[in-house]
């Protein structure tokens, strides 16, 4: 009998890790072998290892070459192993690094009898060869405190130093619906704590967490939510696939298996006797852990930042700048070095991208020589990216102080000319605008290669005469751009900078979990309401105006648009904007903030007011100061008594007071908007839209019109990710969506004309509406129940009281622990799912109009919720937790007898125009690839709504399977015709979603159910016997189909709860039924055919 694949961590993961290992290139080392190599638990290099690689390196002295001596040997050794945990882990791991990329530097007694100091490399990071690669698994490792071990699965070992260390895990999560990628990757994190094994990790360098369906990587001090995943760009999957199959020799089989079972060696020789599908754990770990690919990883691509911790490059950071630094590299006719644009979506991390560039060009010693000059068109900007570079280590050093950064940035358009004609600084900072003065210097000329421009915001300020003023002064230069904004056709960015060198789209950041994705809500104003408010406050203003001069206001009024400004408007959206932020945002107790978008200082200033008499949020404004124009603002607005006024006493009045200036004064408010106890909403009018990045910001609420980049800019806001924070939420006031509709129409033109391309479907699959957000309830309440399916008694809520309850028990080690605090944690994070999602659909009038979703069930989701929520606070009582969540609750609670959305505030038909984003074009007005690529979409959603979707009609199923199969065939007869590919395609997409099923007669079309019984009857049938049946046979069998249903639905709604009786009830409705036609064989084969069907229907949300 064929046995199915065992998915248990051994077989799915550990040593399917360990075989893929072997085939990179890793030697196996069994566990007693790497215990004997280390010498004990608590130390974690292999030092015999370590030993034989510094035998074989070697130094110069006075033309000659000698060996490391034993003494220069010892003395790598106690660098490499007294490292001094008592500055915390990750000084001690930044240490490490250093030695490991710099060398180590040790004392020679010369033959002359005089000393040497030479430098030796304790990798070889230019020659794979000159390394060992050792793997181990089960890697046992004393405790700090030498009370307990900790046991990662996999470790890999580079000259015997513990550089990567693997957790593999089966695919599943079993009870829990947390996927066992993300228990491996807590596993990471506390193994890293000072009470368990941080000796390791103070060496370890690249953590991977990994399974058959996910895996991720991190590094030490990761936090869980920005582990990430790979794509591999280089090597495609036949190639991965070829190094996976490769058999292994004989002896590193044997010894991959000695000492284990023979069930388990047999298991394996059969699965590696056949081609294997690649998995996403082969996908990360080849892309990773391939030797030369370690090696430049790690030389090039970590980074220790002074505020974030210890970062190493995502996939898309790592190939984007290998794409920059080939092209660099190579040349135009006039000598220039070739540049490029790095399109690189908002809030993926394009300023560390910068760095690590920087980074990359000091360790090639092909740029060796290269200066760079990084451009920016905002001060904020400038400050951003020259605190990055410093505390990243771009200056070539491991720690750069302040000073280094502030001497780096150019002071004077005459300081950059000098800077640009005779200095020598490796790097420099420089807004733009400074080029308009440093160009008209003579001094400001350099006509050489090895300058390297870096532009960010690319797509901004970087046309006309700045652009070209910066192309004179640096004729030669390599001008590289990087944006975060899709580059729109009428900005000629591309013309500009060269062409799009690597791209990294929105969609595919969200898919990464790179990016936050946004959620978007139009809360627009009533018109009549706003009408009328409007009418009463021009009547009382104008009261002594003529009729003719009334209305000659009127019209210039509404044609500047000025209705947005009203003063009524302001107030109302302002209550809205508080209700909103205050019950969706504030009482969660995250400390997540808000961002209000306004488009005058004027607006800005009412904003403030009314939301300080509503008593529910605080705010601060942040603009320039009014003697400089801003935005839409008009010129004279400056001259406003209400803006003078305002600035007056509020700005100025504090400035004074604590000896500020402006900017400092705008620094002070940004700082105090990331605590917990600064305000929770910045109101803005056009800074801050761009370049402003914290994590904290949640939602915006625009009330500015805004189109194009700048509408995507703004939005990223609160794309960037926080522990706290699911989504980013966008509400708009102004009806944007029509806006960033056109604006996706024209970056298609981009898509053709860079081989990074740009979909509909990038921005489509950034914008998740409210309004389909709650379809996620059902199965989330299901899953919330699913933790109490073993309580006899639903009623007694003592029974579920005593699931969660704690239950002590002792370890191997005679530790004492709770084994239910992970089944508390699961349930809590459950809880707190499902709440998160009910308070999205309860800020969603689609919710209350979908007609899935009763008043009943609503009530239920309501009372659950409580009790559940009251449920989970007695537990932690019961388990004496501090962590309390109370207010959490009680502001759902709040939210839900609210109902958020007042008669003051409608969601107009705008709010389904998301739907419509990436509508399909005219498909013969399609390139060939894109024809195909749209074809190969619909073939991956026919397989899959066939295998699933169609799973409760298994005559369906195989019917459809088969004309798949059809039409597969026969679209491959056509491939110089992709075109009509995509139309058959298309056609068939429409009969399955419609399940016209060929040979289910059309009397039962608006019945399924009963068509899926027909189908049951058909399939145990036979075609031959079906065949043979008159019209009367039939026609006989569309009854009993309609009969069967009727059974069906009643013995469902007879026992709707008592499950387990349902089934139980089909039988003995269904074989009297069908007895006489099938005989007992076959009908009790329809019957069960009948039961699994039911089981999916029940099984679905």
């Amino acid at each position: 009998m064929q046995a199915a694949p065992d998915t248990r961590e051994q077989y799915s993961a550990h040593l399917p890790a360990l075989h893929l290992l072997c085939n990179l290139g890793w030697n196996f080392l069994s566990t007693a072998q790497a215990l004997a190599l280390r010498g004990g638990t608590r130390d974690v290099l292999l030092r015999p290892r370590l030993v034989e690689v510094l035998q074989t390196r070697r130094y110069e002295y006075k033309g000659q070459w000698y060996p490391l001596s034993s003494s220069g040997i010892e003395q790598v050794l106690r660098e490499l192993s007294g490292l001094n945990l008592a500055e915390g882990l990750m000084p001690a791991n930044e240490r490490l690094y250093g030695k490991l990329a710099l060398g180590i530097t040790v004392t020679e007694f010369m033959p002359d009898g005089k000393k040497h100091q030479p430098t030796i490399a304790v990798i070889d990071w230019a020659d794979p060869a000159a390394n060992l690669w050792d793997v181990t698994e089960e890697l046992e490792v004393l405790s700090a405190q030498g009370t307990h071990h900790r046991t990662p699965d996999v470790v890999c070992f580079v000259n015997g130093l513990p550089l990567v260390v693997i957790e593999a895990k089966r695919p599943e999560g079993g009870h829990t619906r947390e996927p066992m990628v993300a228990e491996g990757i807590s596993q990471q994190l506390r193994n890293q704590r000072a009470d368990e094994v941080p000796h390791l990790f103070a060496v370890a360098q690249l953590l991977l967490a990994v399974s058959q369906t996910e895996a991720r990587y991190g590094t030490t001090g990761t936090p869980k939510k920005f582990w990430a995943k790979w794509r591999e760009e280089e090597w495609g999957d036949a190639h991965l696939a070829a190094v996976k199959n490769q058999p292994l020799p004989a002896n590193v089989q044997a010894a991959l298996f000695a000492g284990k079972p023979q069930h388990l060696a047999d298991y394996f020789a059969a699965l590696w006797s056949r081609p294997m599908q690649l998995t996403e754990q082969d996908r990360l770990m080849a892309g990773l852990l391939t030797p030369q690919r370690l090696l430049e990883f790690l030389r090039s691509f970590v980074l220790f930042d002074r505020k974030v911790g210890k970062l190493v490059a995502r996939y898309q950071q790592f190939f984007g700048i290998r794409a920059l630094m080939a092209r660099l590299v190579t040349f135009r006719p006039d000598g220039a070095r070739q540049g490029g644009v790095v399109w690189h979506t908002t809030g993926s991390g394009k300023s560390f991208t910068m760095v690590f560039l920087t980074k990359a060009l000091v360790l090639d010693a092909r740029l060796a020589e290269c200066r760079v000059v990084v451009v920016t068109d905002r001060v904020d900007l400038e400050s951003q990216l020259s605190r990055n570079f410093v505390s990243g280590g771009a200056f070539g050093s491991a720690i750069a102080s302040q000073k280094d950064g502030e001497k780096s940035k150019a002071a004077t358009g005459r300081d950059l000319a000098r800077r640009i004609g005779s200095g020598t600084e490796r790097i420099t900072f420089s807004l733009v605008q400074k080029f308009n003065t440093a160009s008209k210097l003579p001094e400001c000329r350099n006509d050489s290669p090895d300058l390297l421009v870096l532009v960010d915001e690319g797509h901004r300020s970087h046309g006309g005469e700045i652009h070209e003023r910066m192309k004179k002064a640096l004729p030669r230069a390599a001008y590289i751009a990087f944006t975060g904004t899709p580059l729109l056709k009428d900005e000629k960015t591309t013309n500009k900078f060269g062409p799009i060198v690597h791209a990294y789209t929105m969609q595919r950041a969200v898919e990464d979990e790179t990016v936050a994705p946004l959620l978007y809500e139009e809360r627009v104003p009533e018109l009549t309401i706003n009408e009328q408010a409007v009418n009463r406050w021009f009547d009382k203003i104008t009261a002594g105006l003529s009729d003719a001069q009334r209305a000659d206001l009127k019209r210039k009024f509404a044609k500047k648009g000025a209705i947005h400004g009203a003063a009524g408007r302001l107030e109302l959206i302002a209550w809205d904007i508080a209700t909103h932020f205050s019950n969706n945002i504030k009482s969660l107790n995250q400390g997540l903030k808000g961002q209000v978008a306004t488009n005058s200082k004027l607006d800005a200033i009412r904003y403030k007011q009314a939301l300080d008499q509503t008593g529910l949020v605080s705010s601060a404004i942040v603009m320039s100061p009014p003697d400089t124009r801003e935005g839409n603002a008009d010129v004279d607005e400056d001259s406003m008594p209400e803006v003078q006024k305002w600035w007056k006493q509020t700005v100025l009045a504090t400035l004074q007071r604590e000896g500020l200036d402006a900017e400092a004064y705008e620094k002070q408010v940004v700082a105090e908007f990331g605590t917990d106890d600064g305000p929770d909403l910045l109101i803005v009018v056009d800074k801050l839209l761009t370049g402003f990045d914290e994590p904290r910001n949640t939602v915006l609420y625009i009330d500015k019109p805004l189109k194009g980049h700048s509408l995507i800019q703004a939005v990223a806001r609160v794309n960037r990710l926080h522990d706290a924070k699911r989504y980013g939420v966008l509400v708009d006031y102004r009806g944007v969506l029509e806006e960033l509709d056109t604006s996706i129409r024209a970056y298609q033109d981009l898509e053709s004309r860079t081989q990074g391309g740009f979909d509909v479907a990038d921005i489509d699959g950034l914008y998740q509406q409210l309004s389909t957000e709650y379809k996620r309830l059902p199965a989330l309440h299901d899953g919330l129940w699913s933790f109490f399916k073993d309580v006899v008694n639903k009623l007694d809520p003592e029974q579920y009281r005593h699931v969660l309850a704690p239950r002590f028990v002792t370890d191997t080690d005679g530790q004492e622990y709770d084994e239910r605090q992970k089944l508390r944690d699961d349930f809590s994070e459950a809880l707190t799912e499902f709440g998160l999602c009910l308070q999205t659909a309860l800020s969603s009038r689609s919710f209350f109009e979908d007609k899935s979703f009763s008043e009943a069930t609503i009530a239920q989701y309501k009372r659950d919720l409580k009790f559940f929520a009251d449920l989970r606070q007695t537990a932690r009582r019961d388990a004496m937790e501090t962590v309390d969540y109370s207010a959490y609750e009680e502001q759902i609670r709040r939210l839900v007898d609210k109902q958020v959305i007042g008669e003051e505030v409608r969601e107009p038909q705008g709010v389904y125009l998301v739907h419509q984003l990436g509508r399909p074009e005219d498909a013969s007005q399609w390139s060939d690839d894109k024809t195909r690529n749209e074809t190969d979409m619909i073939r991956t959603r026919l397989r899959k709504t066939i295998e699933q979707e169609l799973a409760d009609d298994p005559y369906a199923q195989k019917v459809f399977g088969e004309l798949l199969r059809k039409a597969i065939e026969e679209a491959e007869a056509m491939f110089d015709h992709p075109l009509k590919q995509y139309a058959l395609f298309r056609a068939f997409e429409d009969e399955v979603a419609a399940r016209k099923t060929p040979g289910v007669p059309n009397e039962l079309a608006e019945q399924p159910h009963a068509q899926a019984y027909f189908g049951a009857m058909r399939l145990v049938l036979g075609e031959e016997a079906f065949g043979s049946l008159d019209e009367a046979a039939r026609t006989s069998l569309v009854a009993k189909a309609r009969q069967m249903d009727t059974i069906v639905r009643d013995a469902v709604a007879e026992n709707s709860l008592n499950p387990q009786n349902i089934e139980a009830a089909i039988r003995k409705g269904l074989l009297p039924l069908l007895f006489a036609a099938f005989g007992l064989d076959r009908a009790k084969q329809v019957v069960e055919q009948v039961v699994q069907i039911t089981r999916v229907g029940l099984g679905r949300p």
